[in-house]
């Protein structure tokens, strides 16, 4: 009780009125800022690679090195918070995230952009944990779903319009501006943000720095995300680099999981798992991302290499996912304290499993109305999946408990999205060697169909070579759109499965504030 009392006394009252509102806004734009950083980047590597003077090999190493920094960072959120105060610790998180972008901006040489893009990922791991711990303790425990709901929004949203405003950017600015827009964002968001929560700041204690933990953990996720973004570049385990960097990860990881279990102060709070709802919600969370993301990366990779889609038009077909999300999103947050979340979502599962089967009877002669209808309907699904998911995470845990909580799950989370964007890519590339195979194992010499085709090519100009280019390349288009259906296919499953896991859970209600703590 003693700690409870101390913990009760810690906790100031939910904000009110014009404060609630504007601090609201300012968390959710940081997290913003934030989750646009991790996507803008992508569509503008080819302008960066040629005004820099870099091959594109070299230039996804600013993707790659904001990836690790930013995923060595965020599991360190809860012990930081402790050592510094959750407001001071995002209000500079935010502040050298925006000094960073600038850099980036300014770099020479892609050697500088890298050493940069390393800076802004490691400063940028606290922030979205600590705006969603923020968050929650500007609302009352009753509100608590409208707070995930808000925040939610911008997760929803940052991610579908990083590609299309970083081409547009791009294309019609320079790529540094893309770098450039985070700062009057950043600025005005630590200013407000110090402004409002200076007098909420959390308990400080003087923890002594775990430098065997904190080393091991640079070393397992660091080897473990360079890996799993290089190793469909390097063909996986035929590269000795890609099998070091493996064999590292999984020592590191297992030595990492013996110290911090036993340590009396880890750098990492693994101790969180062993409560029922943290680690259910984990595990669909990180494992319905998975899914989720990899095939966000899945389709428009298919529309642009095999459908003949220009990147705008294939931004386009996945853009309005975010319609009913945004629609949705503020009625679910008003549900999730009334309603069971693992109801909640299990429709999001149900939806995304509906999704991923409209999508399986994808062909190459479907059109783009089409392909819209189940894009739009994911919005619902998006809409039922965080806001529920990560009430059920942090149900049960005090205000005290929450940043570490949410760092560690969203750690997880961003490393699901790792490992799902790299399964799907190296799947579909298998899987359509194989119905590559299929589809030409009867064609011979002697096929009448294929002879007829090549001869009808030939009387329209065609040479006998350019005319076989012409056919394969028919077939690459069908194997790698049977491929992806077989991802849709699978995924549609794996959403099925994870309504099982979902119901393990036992959800709590989120504590937030100090008369919630006294009460529980």
């Amino acid at each position: 009780m003693a700690q409870d009392s101390n913990l009760a006394t810690s906790q100031p009252a939910p904000l009110k009125g014009g404060q609630l509102a504007l601090g609201t806004l300012v968390l959710s734009l940081a997290t913003f800022m934030n989750v646009l950083d991790t996507s803008i980047a992508n569509v503008s590597l080819p302008a960066i690679a040629g005004n820099l003077g870099v091959s594109p090999n070299q230039a996804t190493w600013v993707i790659t090195s904001f990836a690790v920094a930013n995923a060595i960072s965020i599991p360190l959120t809860g012990w930081l918070t402790m050592r510094f105060g959750a407001v001071k610790l995002f209000t500079w998180s935010v502040l050298l995230f925006s000094l960073a972008s600038l850099l980036c901006g300014f770099a020479p040489s892609i050697g500088m952009l890298i050493f940069f893009r390393i800076i802004q990922g490691a400063v940028a791991g606290p922030m979205i944990p600590l705006s969603q711990s923020l968050l929650l303790s500007s609302y009352p425990s009753s509100k608590s779903g409208t707070a995930l709901a808000m925040w939610s929004l911008t997760t929803l949203v940052a991610p579908i319009m990083g590609p299309l405003l970083g081409g547009y950017i791009t294309d019609n600015f320079s790529w540094p501006w893309i770098f450039y827009i985070n700062i009057p964002i950043g600025i005005a968001s630590a200013w407000v943000t110090w402004i409002i929560y200076r007098k909420r700041e959390t308990p400080i204690r003087k923890l002594p720095v775990d430098f065997v933990g904190l080393s091991l953990l640079v070393i397992w996720v660091g080897s473990l995300q360079v890996a799993l973004d290089k190793g469909k570049e390097l063909d996986w385990f035929t590269s000795p680099l890609i099998i070091g960097l493996s064999a590292t990860a999984v020592v590191g990881f297992i030595l990492f999981l013996i110290w911090e279990l036993t340590d009396k102060h880890p750098v990492v709070n693994l101790r969180l798992f062993q409560k029922r709802n943290f680690s259910i919600g984990v595990i669909t969370l990180s494992l319905g991302y998975g899914v989720f993301f990899g095939n966000v990366v899945l389709l428009p990779l298919w529309l642009q290499q095999y459908m003949g889609y220009t990147a705008t038009w294939a931004g386009l077909v996945t853009a309005p996912v975010g319609i009913l999300a945004i629609v949705f999103s503020p009625i679910v947050g008003k549900s999730v304290g009334k309603v069971d979340p693992r109801i909640l979502a299990s429709v999001a599962f149900l939806v995304f499993a509906l999704v991923f089967w409209m999508r399986s009877n994808f062909t190459t002669q479907t059109d783009v109305y089409a392909m819209l209808t189940p894009t739009i309907i994911q919005g619902i699904a998006m809409a039922f999946f965080f806001i529920p998911l990560v009430s059920l995470t942090l149900s049960g845990l005090r205000p005290d408990q929450i940043p570490a909580a949410s760092g560690l799950s969203n750690f997880v989370r961003i490393t699901a999205g790792a490992f799902g964007t790299s399964i799907a890519t190296t799947v579909w590339d298998n899987r359509a060697t194989l119905h590559h195979a299929q589809l030409i194992e009867h064609i011979t010499p002697y096929d009448a169909v294929a002879t007829d085709t090549i001869n009808k090519m030939q009387q329209s100009g065609l040479s006998f070579e350019q005319a076989k280019t012409q056919i394969n390349q028919l077939i690459n288009q069908q194997a790698f759109t049977f491929s992806a259906d077989d991802i849709f296919y699978v995924s549609s499953f794996i959403c099925l499965v994870m309504i099982g896991i979902l119901w393990l859970a036992r959800p709590e209600k989120i504590i937030s504030s100090s008369k919630d703590v006294v009460a529980h």
